[in-house]
């Protein structure tokens, strides 16, 4: 397992892992602001054609606010992304980004604080599509 990211297999097919992440996140208090599709863009640009493949962008408005009061510059590690891809071999994979790794960077105790306690509502969503 890479030290910045933390993964969980899907549910079903693309779509159907996509919704059930949007879905346990809003539970956790999380938004998806930004829905990226990854796979769309490189054929519209470059004529490449891949397996589906989204990155969300995905936000708790309480921990922004309180990371953003610490930290203004915070705001070009938000949000916390999540990349859904479908494999090879049709599997579903969720990539999470490691909100404690990445806001440990600040090396500010409430940001520390904060990385750890996003990281565990995240690892619940990841826990969801398990479930």
């Amino acid at each position: 397992m890479s030290q910045y990211v933390f993964t969980a297999p899907g549910v079903g097919d693309f779509n159907m892992t996509v919704q059930r992440i949007t879905d346990a996140l809003k539970v956790e208090g999380f938004g998806v602001l930004t829905t990226i599709d990854v796979a769309a863009t490189l054929k519209v640009k470059l004529g490449i054609d891949r397996k589906p493949y989204v990155i969300l962008g995905a936000c708790n408005p309480q921990y922004a606010h309180q990371a953003l009061e610490a930290e203004p510059d915070i705001g070009a590690l938000l949000p916390c992304n999540i990349v859904v891809r479908e494999e090879s071999d049709g599997s579903v994979s969720v990539v999470f980004m490691d909100p404690a790794a990445v806001l440990g960077m600040v090396d500010k105790p409430q940001i520390t604080q904060l990385g750890s306690e996003i990281r565990e509502k995240l690892k619940r969503v990841a826990e969801t599509l398990c479930a």
